[in-house]
């Protein structure tokens, strides 16, 4: 789209656009927390497993909802309306059509997650030049296929095992509902009362939000409008062009791997290229495509991952919008695991990406090293409770994933407790919720003390929490990283990784990353995330600071003296002594 990247024209009233720019921005933000208050299921009204946006004519993103996840910010609205325009033609949407979309070859990620699109055509008339589309994505609680949940299913094969697909088909023509539509969604989920809720908010945000848009454009006038879009993402575009041209030229490579399935790890090997103005990513060396689910297609994984992490890097305060992604270049082969076929699983879509993202971020860091992080926790840890409630034998499906530690920086401490790079700052469900819904209590969740990198600043800590089973069920396991600890950056310390342990009632215990288990009344789950690793030396860590880290429980004294070189006293005071010469020592090391 040329004019999208042509500055503000002679005449153009730079305070009117600044106005007009912040309008629209706020027009996502509100649709969201309606979807928040009227849907029906606990994964989008506390979780927040959704992303409300506006997309103009040509697919490119204009505004998200700050609460939109990381990986639906990448492209996942665009590449919906990219879609809805080449199946249907520009000409054929209408003003109060509304269009369903989860195509895997398409979109790229689990089946769960599905697009609502509406056009915005001037003036709400059917025909009407078109302004853009507006977008709602709900991760729709149950889309059929093997497993309750759907994409927590561990031993698909092909993505016809993982649910319903919906190839970009209509749910409004004309504002006129397409009842054939709505029961074909209802009959094709294990939780139909649950789906059709999270639907008609998913719907009611749709068409506000394009109504909104329309009374913007009437009241403010359609050129500005055009004018204002133009200038966000030219603004977008320069200011990641800004930090892009202070990163060193050249090609850096970084490598880390994945878990895998059955035991075989899978390789990532990416390279940043830095130059002329512009960022390239190449994802060639990523492994090959996976029998199983962990795989994604490549706008859901490769071109997200990529984006992702140039969004962390580049512009990471400011509201998202394809200008951001102007300068960057994404170069992936098929085949991999994150440009797999069309009809491979992708049930595990966003597992493995948090880790490819991580290393992107890596091979960034040797060219803007004051932009990058640590390696964080680096799974979305899945953990699905799923079976029949005892006292009803009504069918429930609980998925819930881990938060942990996120890497350090060169001046902070890393976070905690957060979830994956792909998800940002998920809440939790409530702990009283999922207790009152289903068959578990959540017996303990505490820090995970130690697990933090050590390092001049220290990485976040994961977390630790315990459920006991009340009456059978199972619960389907999708964890990474337990074998490639979320690394340390500048002789920072990695963190610690993660691991599950199934206990069983009789006492035996199992340690487990991946699988579908079966649990009985009695038995424990405990699920112990990673820490985030560490930047700088840890003996050049302040006393004071790990003294405050042992206060809080964060580092505990053996740690503190090992990997700090923090020595106390009997009665718990700092040895300064001995803290000076167990420094010089480690100084030497170094």
């Amino acid at each position: 789209m040329n004019d999208a990247l042509t500055p503000i024209g002679v005449g153009a009233d730079p305070i009117e656009i600044e106005i007009l720019r912040h309008e629209i921005l706020s027009i996502p933000n509100q649709i969201e927390r309606n979807i928040e208050r009227s849907a029906f299921s606990p994964l989008v009204q506390e979780y927040k497993d959704y992303s409300v946006g506006l997309v103009d004519a040509d697919g490119a993103l204009i505004a998200q909802s700050r609460g939109s996840l990381p990986i639906f910010v990448a492209n996942a609205l665009g590449t919906g309306v990219r879609e809805a325009l080449s199946v249907h033609g520009a000409d054929s949407l209408l003003h109060g059509d509304a269009v369903l979309t989860n195509s895997a070859a398409t979109l790229g990620q689990h089946l769960n997650n599905v697009v609502l699109l509406t056009p915005v055509r001037e003036g709400g008339e059917a025909n009407g030049p078109l302004l853009g589309f507006f977008c709602v994505l709900v991760h729709w609680i149950d889309v059929g296929g093997s497993t309750p949940g759907s994409c927590t299913g561990t031993e698909t094969t092909d993505v016809w095992q993982e649910g319903l697909q919906i190839p970009c088909m209509r749910l409004l023509a004309r504002g006129r509902r397409i009842e054939d539509m709505f029961r074909l969604c209802a009959a094709n989920s294990r939780f139909p009362r649950l789906l059709l809720g999270d639907l008609e908010a998913q719907l009611a945000g749709c068409l506000l939000g394009r109504d909104l848009m329309l009374d913007i454009a009437g009241r403010r006038g359609v050129p500005l409008v055009r004018t204002t879009l133009a200038t966000m993402r030219a603004q977008a575009r320069a200011a990641a062009g800004e930090v892009i041209a202070k990163a060193r030229p050249g090609t850096f490579v970084a490598e880390s791997f994945l878990d895998g399935e059955k035991g075989v790890r899978v390789p990532i090997r990416v390279a940043v290229r830095a130059e002329g103005g512009r960022i390239g990513v190449d994802l060639s060396g990523l492994g090959p495509q996976m029998g199983g689910p962990s795989n994604a297609g490549r706008n859901g994984g490769a071109v997200a991952s990529a984006r992702i992490a140039a969004k962390y890097v580049l512009t990471p305060q400011e509201p998202v919008n394809q200008g951001d992604f102007d300068l960057l270049d994404v170069e992936a082969p098929d085949g991999t695991f994150l440009t797999a076929s069309p009809d491979a699983p992708i049930g595990g879509s966003g597992n493995t990406i948090p880790t490819v993202v991580d290393t992107i971020l890596r091979a960034f860091g040797e060219a803007l090293p004051d932009h990058v992080a640590a390696a964080h926790h680096g799974t979305y840890g899945v953990h699905s409770f799923f079976g029949r409630l005892p006292r009803t034998g009504e069918l429930f499906a609980n998925l819930d994933t881990a938060t942990g530690g996120w890497g350090a920086t060169t001046e902070d401490d890393g976070a905690f407790p957060l979830r994956s790079n792909a998800h940002g700052d998920v809440p939790d469900i409530p702990a009283e919720m999922q207790e009152a819904l289903y068959p578990f209590l959540l017996v303990s969740k505490e820090l995970r003390a130690d697990s933090g990198g050590a390092g001049r600043r220290r990485g976040g800590l994961g977390v630790e929490k315990t459920y006991r089973i009340v009456a059978p069920c199972n619960v389907n396991l999708q964890f990474e990283r337990g074998q490639c600890p979320p690394w340390g950056l500048a002789g920072g310390q990695p963190g610690l990784a993660c691991f599950v342990d199934i206990i069983r009632n009789g006492g035996e215990t199992v340690r487990a990353w991946k699988g579908r288990f079966s649990l009985e009344a009695g038995d424990r789950l405990r699920v112990v995330s990673g820490g985030g690793g560490g930047y700088g030396p840890p003996h050049q860590r302040e006393a004071d600071r790990v003294l405050a880290d042992i206060e809080a429980g964060y580092v505990t004294p053996a740690h503190a003296a090992d990997a700090y070189g923090v020595i106390l006293d009997p009665i718990g005071a700092l040895d300064a002594e001995a803290t000076r010469a167990r420094r010089e020592i480690m100084g030497r090391d170094h």
